[in-house]
């Protein structure tokens, strides 16, 4: 899972160096294990039905649904992954899948999908994905959209018992995907959407071996506790704004949400950790994302130090790398007291500008 913003760039405070070249790129959202698509069971075991009766093809197949272009999609799941109750529904409800074009593999230009071919397995997915889906996608989207965001582009195909039918009706479209790229639940069309991967405030996140976020309890080792989220799109409306521009916004944005959230800048302060904030790419902006995160995190040898517990509790219930902090030294008096135009927190000093 990645978070911060889709395709963003790092912005944290007093680190210059902290991993560049690998966080930079790469904090974004999960392995998209679920683009590789979605298989049906079975008409019974998936209850495969959506509104109307759909058409008998040119080889008199009636295919497993009348799903078309624009249509969302929604199903159940239980613990094992098995798929009940798959229907139309209205997009601004619950939905699973938002359909952006319907492709008949009967005309694939070769007779890989002809009568009696098996269906394609989980690697031939996620080429048909890039083949026919991923640019009827980016289409049905206008142009815009960030593939390191929220949305996956990922296929659907008919249930076991209908393919052997000769049913070759595929679905592409859009969803959200879980860590473990199963699709979640998700309201709205997704062209209206901002199209940011970000963290829900009070989350805490970690870093694993490949240099993505996942979501961790605040109890567990973590590196970063999310403060708040933070809609660039009205600050900077009528351009694409830069990493310096964001930062310029950001820095004061993001420490007046970490005060916030941990209950004043006095306790923000005595917690010792660091303001951390997120920004878009020129690609994930254009691509329509506009949420950034603004967290709190703690700098040590050019690394994320390893925290738990959350920062609302106090410095006497968090640990840096195993330890409880020590109290921070004496300080100036409160921005509060001095006023908030006297410049910025003592905890938030200008970040670096990530590449």
């Amino acid at each position: 899972m990645v978070y911060m913003n889709n395709g963003t760039s790092l912005s944290r405070t007093g680190l210059r160096t902290l991993l560049i070249a690998g966080l930079a790129g790469a904090l974004c959202m999960g392995t998209y294990a679920g683009t590789t698509g979605l298989t049906l069971a079975s008409d019974k075991q998936s209850g495969a039905s959506t509104g109307g009766t759909p058409e008998p093809d040119a080889n008199g197949v009636i295919p497993f649904t009348a799903a078309k272009e624009g249509t969302c999609l929604t199903w159940d799941m239980d613990d094992k992954g098995t798929i009940s109750d798959f229907e139309e529904t209205d997009c601004n409800k619950e939905h699973r899948f938002e359909v952006s074009s319907r492709e008949d593999l009967n005309t694939y230009p070769t007779a890989e999908f002809g009568p009696g071919a098996p269906p394609p397995n989980q690697t031939r997915q996620a080429q048909l994905r890039e083949e026919l889906c991923q640019t009827a996608s980016i289409r049905y989207l206008g142009g815009r959209y960030d593939p390191s965001g929220r949305y996956s582009i990922a296929p659907i195909l008919p249930p076991t018992d209908a393919w052997e039918d000769g049913d070759r009706t595929m679905l592409c479209g859009l969803q959200e995907t879980d860590t473990e790229g199963v699709p979640i639940l998700t309201t709205g069309k997704a062209a209206e959407r901002d199209q940011a991967r970000v963290a829900e405030t009070g989350t805490c996140l970690i870093t694993d071996q490949a240099n993505n976020l996942n979501v961790v309890k605040c109890s567990d080792r973590h590196h970063i506790e999310i403060t708040g989220k933070v809609d660039l799109a009205p600050v900077f409306a009528d351009h694409t704004p830069s990493v310096d521009e964001q930062n310029k916004y950001l820095g004061d944005v993001c420490a007046k949400t970490a005060e916030e959230y941990v209950g004043g800048e006095e306790n923000l302060y005595q917690t010792t950790l660091q303001i951390y904030w997120g920004t878009s790419t020129t690609r994930a902006w254009d691509g329509g994302s506009r949420t950034v995160n603004c967290g709190l995190m703690f700098a040590k040898d050019d690394r994320f130090a390893s925290l738990t517990g959350s920062a609302k509790d106090g410095r006497e219930a968090l640990t840096v790398d195993g330890s409880v902090p020590a109290p921070p030294p004496e300080r100036r008096p409160l921005r509060s007291e001095q006023g908030r135009a006297a410049g910025p927190a003592p905890v938030a000093p200008q970040p670096y500008n990530a590449p």
